[in-house]
């Protein structure tokens, strides 16, 4: 049996065709999508728990290492680790906003797995945080289908991550295809995330058309250009139809990470100044913040940068700022804060202005945030998915006959507006956001495996 896998930045989802038709699985409760999140005990639990739980085993000496070390630092600290102390999806989110001291928690691990410099052993573990992500994603779809799962197709974006090209869509790849195979599947296809959802409008066409479709996921924006229509379905080699590709690692999460920036982080001292009256650096405040930069994560919640920002409170005008930036450093809070953030975003697509909170221990940050500061703030993630949008018509050199936006930042009002006002007089169509590419990648695989 196969799937159709979008192994999303935000929402992970899954589909299998039923009487013709793509139907997406439920896998937390009766929801389809489960938040592509992951919450353990430590950091280390989750190579031990695919080994000891899961019966799923390293396969390369990296792997073996990383396993023993994890094992080692876990009996150190006397963990005994359960099946059940491991999250995912909602529950994982709902455990960390409740307890961030005390646990790790990894949102978006998708957003990682293309970047550059990354160490031999930080793949394993990426590796690992997907195939754990995964595993639990086949469990629920076989519950449900009662059926063992062993062919997928996997949606991939045209880059996932803009700055290492190929070297970083390889690497990003070979990290999914692995654990994949250590999550149980036999064969695994991909397909790009674009052309599967346009493979889902395809299905609603009467007649032969030029489509745009533009998908803006939670990590990236992916457009492809690319005929379709009655006299292309069913055809297992496209590539003549596939007209222009563009992409790039800017998605929902970035205009939530520019809005917590621009809005919320003044809150914990940014914009401020020293005593001397010198403006305190701008990076202390973008990377607790900056959820899909592993650097960034790494450098802020160092033990270093403890000292760094204990001596920016010394220095700070407004000492009581830094202290919450302090708390943020102590608890973990950055992915908090951007989840505020996100609340924000959605409730500002329908409001003309929101009041967000953000809950510390002795007090609650409140602000008044309005439509057109949001605007304001997302303005340069903005930008850069327009210039997608205009790269692959310039590519093309055709303009197309309908735009086919879809994913879930392709709900956004003022994202549409910006499309029109780049291509005016085409016609937007909007299909399923969150399904989709789901629905078109189970398409595919009754083209694959069928």
């Amino acid at each position: 049996m196969f799937i159709g896998f979008d192994y999303g930045t935000s929402n992970c989802s899954v589909a299998i065709m039923k009487e013709g038709k793509p139907t997406l699985l439920p896998l937390e409760g009766d929801k389809f999508y489960i938040p592509s999140t992951l919450c353990a005990p430590t950091r280390e639990s989750v190579s031990e728990h695919l080994f000891r739980h899961l019966n799923i085993k390293p396969t390369t000496a990296i792997g073996e290492q990383l396993l023993r070390k994890s094992i080692a630092f876990n009996r150190d600290e006397d963990i005994d680790l359960m099946p059940e102390d491991i999250l995912f999806g909602q529950a994982a989110l709902d455990l960390y906003l409740n307890d961030p001291r005390d646990v790790y928690y990894v949102k978006s691990p998708k957003s990682f797995l293309g970047a550059s410099g990354l160490h031999d052993i930080q793949k394993c573990f990426f590796e690992d945080l997907v195939c754990a992500m995964m595993a639990n994603i086949k469990h629920q779809a076989e519950k449900t289908t009662q059926e063992i799962i062993t062919d997928t197709v996997i949606g991939k974006p045209i880059n996932f991550n803009g700055l290492g090209g190929d070297a970083s869509n390889k690497q990003a790849e070979a990290i999914l295809v692995n654990a994949a195979k250590r999550a149980g599947f036999k064969n695994i296809v991909f397909e790009f995330e674009p052309v599967a959802a346009g493979l889902e409008y395809e299905a609603t066409l009467n007649k032969d058309q030029i489509v745009l479709v533009v998908d803006i996921g939670g990590g990236t924006t992916d457009c492809s250009i690319i005929q379709m229509g009655p006299s292309y379905q069913g055809k297992t080699d496209r590539s003549s139809a596939l007209l222009a590709h563009s992409g790039q690692r800017v998605g929902g999460n970035d205009l939530d990470i520019y809005l917590a920036f621009k809005q919320l982080m003044p809150l914990f001292g940014m914009t401020g100044l020293t005593t001397s009256g010198i403006k305190l650096p701008l990076k202390q405040f973008w990377d607790p913040i900056a959820i899909n930069n592993v650097e960034a994560q790494k450098e802020f919640y160092s033990r270093q940068n403890l000292a760094v920002l204990n001596q920016l409170r010394r220095d700070a005008k407004e000492p009581e700022k830094i202290t919450r930036l302090l708390e943020v450093y102590n608890e973990t809070l950055g992915y908090n804060i951007v989840r505020r953030a996100e609340e924000a975003k959605i409730a500002l697509s329908a409001s003309p202005e929101y009041l967000a909170n953000i809950n510390l221990f002795n007090e609650t940050l409140s602000l008044n945030i309005h439509q057109e500061q949001m605007i304001e703030s997302i303005n340069s993630p903005k930008n850069k998915m327009m210039e997608l949008v205009n790269e692959a018509v310039l590519q093309s050199g055709v303009k197309p006959d309908v735009i086919f936006m879809t994913g879930g930042s392709a709900r956004s009002p003022f994202l549409c507006q910006e499309i029109e006002k780049q291509l005016p007089n085409v016609p937007i169509v909007k299909g399923n956001d969150f399904g989709s590419v789901t629905a078109g990648l189970a398409r595919w695989g009754d083209i694959c495996f069928t």
